[in-house]
Formats: C-alpha cells, structure tokens, sequence
C-alpha cells in the first residue's frame, strides 16, 4: 500500500469536499425513490394551501392525531394532536416524555405557492372570448405564465352561505385554461420590452370561454354561457365571485424528470416538499424526547402576514394551550424550544452561473442545505442563526448521517430573499433555516433531487427524534 503523504494526510484530515449522496451512501437511492412516489402523490393532491391541509388532515387522521381542545384538556407523552385554522394553516405536535419547560422541538413550513389569484369581479368578455382577470401572488416571473395549461382551484360561498368547491382541470377530460401571448410575427414591440415586462401583470387574463349563449339578441352572450355553465355545476352566479378564493395554478402533474429518473419536476416544490417531509417525520414519531410540532403556514409568499401567516399569534397560541394544559411555564418553553424553519434554497444552475457564488451555493444531490442567514442588502429582514444553533443542529445531523450543506440565495448583491425564521426568533426561540435545493424556483414547474427531498425527511427525523 502506497504510503500517504504529510500534505495529502493533512489535506484528508483538515479539508472538505461536499460529497454526491449517492457516493456517500448508495443505499438510499431506492428508498428515495419508493419514498418520492408518495410525495409525487401529495403534490398532485395539494396544489393549494387549502388542499394541502385537506390531504395533511387526511394523514393525520390515519395516524391517530385528535383536534386540539383548548379548555380542560389534559395530554400525556405519546399524545398526537392538530390544530386545523381556518383551512389554510396547520399544526401538528407528539406531546415528548420531558415537561414542554424543557422546550419543544419545531419543525415549520409553509404551504403556499407563488400563483395567480382571480380578482373579486374577474368575468367579462371581448371580441367573442370570455376572459378571468387575475392579480399574481408571491414572487412570479409573468412571462413564465404566459401559454401555458392552468387549473382553476379554490372555494366559492353562494349568497345563502352554501360553499361551492372549486377544481377544473386536474381530471382526464377536463378542460384547462391559458393565458395567451403573441405570435413572435406581431411581438416586434413586445420584444423591446424588458423581460420583466414581457407579460404585465393586467396581461395575465385567463382564456375561459368562446361560444355563445343561443340567444341572438342579448349582449356579452359568451360571457353568459360561461356563467350557465357554472351555474349548472357549482350553483354559483356572477356576484358570488366576490366570496371566493380561486386559484389559477399549473395544470401539471408531478413527474420524473432525467433519463435516470433521478430528480422531480411539478408545481410547489416551494415549500410543499419540506412541509411533506416535515409531516412525515412529525408523524413517525412515537415517544419523543421533546414535544415536537409541525407548522404548515400560509402566507410566506407575500409576506406572512394574515391570520394564517407566521406574523399572527396562532403557532404561539397553540403552543400557549399547551402550556397551558400542562401547567408549563410558557416563557420557558420558548426560551428551551429550537426550530427548523423548512423553505428552500436556490440550487447552483450551470446554465445561469453568474448569480452564485460557487463555493456558497446549495447543489442538487448533496444533502440538506442549512442556510444561516437570509435576507438582502446586507442581511437585512433576516434571522442570521447563531454558533451555537448551527452546532446543535449540525451535531444532530453528523450522529444520523444526514449529509448536509451550506447555501446563500445567491451572490451578495444580487437580490435574497426571505423565510418565516425571523418571525419565530422574534419569540425569543433559536432557529436555522433548513431546506432542499431548487432549480426553475417560483416557476410553474420546478426541480428537485429525490435523494435531497429523502435526507431532508431524514434530517426532520433526527432533529425531532434528538434527545
């Protein structure tokens, strides 16, 4: 055997080179792939919030979990328990062996994604078409939603208080719907606009009808037909679109994508895929160190606000009910928790190299990203994680061979971004950012790696299993 150098000894013991997780461990490229088909499952089933929580609910009642009672209830270790609000955020928890003083274990996701919305009065008609005005939510790139096949998702109440549930073009055989764009032949002025502004935002008009209704002598006859036809189906009338929520999202199911198929391209990824992973993990646990609690939240695309969003009190008021239950001190349990805010990072693109920083960019297939600060401007509306934070967290990993690594959003004065970890240290808890690397994000059909969606399961499973 060939004696090893000093420098190449030395070079083994003090540096690092990110290792591919199918070298490192080989093992779990089939249980990643048995593992991703359920999650391809969950993500054709949940293309909105609302449908996220309605197939969380679903899990989570298969497993046991009862609804959270606020007055007079007493929990013990072992219990599983949820909080539904509203139907667009959830709350899951395992109540641990130690007091909830001793702290919980947080593991929290959010389950919108960037979309268009239809305004409150979106029908109307021209030139023989009828047409939905929509108002985009979270960050999109507008072009990217131009001739491409949308569903329509969402809830309609009826003026008697009834509620109508909404999902066109998910089904063999349903129609969907588009935005259209012009034929490069007549696109010279649209070409000389910025790429930005190749589609704005009063351009993004779903394409929904274009025959008449049979009489001859009314007026908007297209518009007419469209509104018979929901009526027929859903019972709803035109003035009913103001008590509603539609979505209008990628009408495209969740597939594999590359010849080894190694990677999932589908609408969502950001974040449904460390929400599901995240559940998952909260779900398996049976007799845990810690109470651990999985947050779905709502709203992280346009700000958190709202009564959904992570800017409301509702994590703390259900954390508060548990105190509560217990005779916990409520402080305490706050100052004791830890947490892992589950979003995304920008995954390195060969194709567009210039926006990253090589040697601090997240790649596809090299594990967990654990992205210590966020922000923009230098770190500015972040929580930047502490020494001691991503010690802990990091540790937890290295004992249950998580691989995992480090990522920015990009160079430092190229743009950033946001997640939910500043609205939970506000609470005076740690927390990191943890998440799976994206390539196309916010766009209508993202990429992940199986292995990574795999090990971030894995790294939930550690981090709330942990002692």
């Amino acid at each position: 055997m060939e004696e090893k150098s000093k420098g190449k000894a030395l070079q083994e013991e003090l540096a690092f080179t990110q290792p591919h997780i199918a070298d490192e461990r080989p093992e779990l490229t089939e249980a990643a792939a048995r593992f991703c088909e359920a999650y391809k499952t969950f993500l054709d089933a949940a293309k909105t919030e609302r449908e996220a929580v309605e197939a969380a609910l679903c899990l989570l009642n298969e497993a046991g979990y009862r609804p959270l009672r606020q007055e007079g209830e007493a929990y013990r270790a072992g219990d599983k328990i949820y909080y539904n609000n509203r139907g667009k955020a959830l709350l899951c928890a395992t109540l641990g062996r130690q007091p909830l003083d001793a702290g919980v274990r947080l593991m929290v996701a959010h389950i919108d994604s960037p979309r268009l919305d239809l305004k409150p009065n979106p029908l109307y008609e021209d030139s023989d078409l009828a047409l939905l005005k929509t108002h985009y939510y979270g960050g999109i790139r507008k072009y990217q939603w131009g001739a491409t096949p949308l569903s329509l998702h969402g809830v309609v109440y009826r003026k008697d208080g009834t509620r109508a549930d909404i999902r066109i073009g998910e089904e063999p055989g349903d129609p969907v719907f588009c935005v259209t764009d012009l034929l490069p032949h007549l696109g010279a002025e649209q070409n000389k606009r910025t790429l930005a502004d190749g589609l704005r935002g009063e351009e993004l008009n779903l394409v929904v009808g274009s025959l008449p209704y049979a009489e001859k002598e009314l007026k908007d006859r297209v518009k007419l037909r469209v509104l018979e036809l929901l009526h027929e189906k859903y019972g709803i009338t035109e003035r009913d679109f103001t008590r509603a929520e539609i979505e209008a999202v990628p009408a495209v199911k969740a597939v594999d994508v590359g010849l080894d198929h190694s990677m999932i391209g589908a609408y969502g990824h950001d974040d449904r895929v460390c929400g599901y992973t995240a559940l998952r993990a909260e779900m398996e646990m049976r007799d845990p160190e810690y109470t651990t609690v999985c947050v779905l939240a709502d709203k992280e695309e346009v700000g958190s606000s709202g009564a959904t969003g992570l800017v409301s009190d509702f994590v703390f008021h259900f954390l508060g009910h548990l105190a509560d239950a217990q005779g916990a001190n409520y402080k305490r349990m706050l100052q004791n928790a830890k947490c892992l805010s589950a979003d995304v990072n920008a995954a390195f693109d060969p194709t567009f190299p210039d926006v990253s920083e090589k040697r601090n960019a997240s790649y596809l297939n090299r594990g967990v990203v654990l992205t210590k600060y966020t922000g923009a401007r230098g770190k500015n509306g972040t929580n930047d994680a502490s020494a001691e934070m991503m010690s802990f967290v990091t540790g937890i990993f290295d004992a249950a061979g998580v691989l995992w690594q480090t990522g920015e959003l990009g160079k430092v004065d190229f743009g950033g971004g946001g997640t939910v970890a500043q609205f939970v240290a506000n609470r005076d808890i740690d927390v990191v950012d943890v998440g799976v690397p994206v390539l196309s994000m916010h766009s209508p059909f993202e990429l992940v790696s199986k292995l990574d969606v795999y090990m971030i399961y894995q790294a939930f499973t550690a981090f709330a299993g942990a002692k």
